[in-house]
């Protein structure tokens, strides 16, 4: 069906623009056309010192596109967890809005204080229980480093199979979530309530909500 209805054709087409535009941005970085250094450069630096080690072949736009669904399907299942769960969503605000105060901007160090923003999403049975309840309490006070020195909770991977973009998924889910929660309060449109949210799986490559999330934001009363 996705042939009949030409969407393999379409996606094939967005991807070699996308090959195409990022071929051109590499390009100019390697001609020095942009004055200013920045990812890319990094990016590229990053390339020649790895060919030197272990040959050519590393894939420069995997950089620029890899871990973008994964950061957002995080997002996407966190923010449906804390409306199902309307006590959890209270605490997470209450310690935002507490720890920014009546600033006009996050920054990282107002995260680096949040400690109930940071406590993650586990469902190992055989670490935990009841598993499949949403309560990032359990977490408080833990010593076990979810980045992969500890193997409980290694999502990250570990040594040098480890995720090079890990620094930067967490750091990005931590801004934009602790954003929209300083922001925004969140209900379901339409008076729909919270425990009748669909929760079913859809499994890819990545386990995402089959039925995409939808909220209404109400802006919060700030005060500067």
């Amino acid at each position: 069906m996705d042939i009949v209805s030409c969407l393999t054709g379409r996606l094939k087409a967005t991807s070699r623009k996308m090959d195409e535009f990022l071929d051109q941005a590499i390009k100019e970085h390697k001609t020095n056309l942009v004055e200013k250094k920045d990812f890319v450069d990094i990016i590229l630096r990053v390339q020649n010192q790895k060919d030197e080690m272990l040959g050519p072949g590393f894939a420069q736009q995997n950089m620029f596109v890899a871990g973008t669904d994964t950061t957002s399907i995080v997002m996407e299942w966190l923010m449906a967890e804390l409306v199902r769960n309307p006590e959890v969503m209270k605490n997470a605000q209450e310690e935002v809005r507490r720890v920014v105060g009546k600033k006009s901007n996050i920054d990282m160090e107002d995260i680096n204080q949040m400690e109930y923003l940071k406590c993650a999403i586990q469902r190992d049975p055989t670490l935990l229980d009841r598993p499949e309840e949403f309560i990032p309490e359990r977490f408080e006070n833990s010593d076990i480093d979810f980045k992969g020195q500890d193997f409980q909770f290694s999502q990250f991977g570990t040594d040098r199979r480890g995720c090079p973009g890990m620094t930067f998924g967490i750091t990005v889910n931590e801004y934009v979530i602790a954003n929209l929660l300083y922001w925004f309060d969140w209900k379901l449109p339409g008076g729909a309530l919270a425990e009748d949210l669909n929760m079913t799986e859809a499994h890819s490559l990545t386990v995402f909500k089959k039925l995409p999330l939808h909220l209404l934001p109400i802006p919060y009363n700030y005060s500067p």
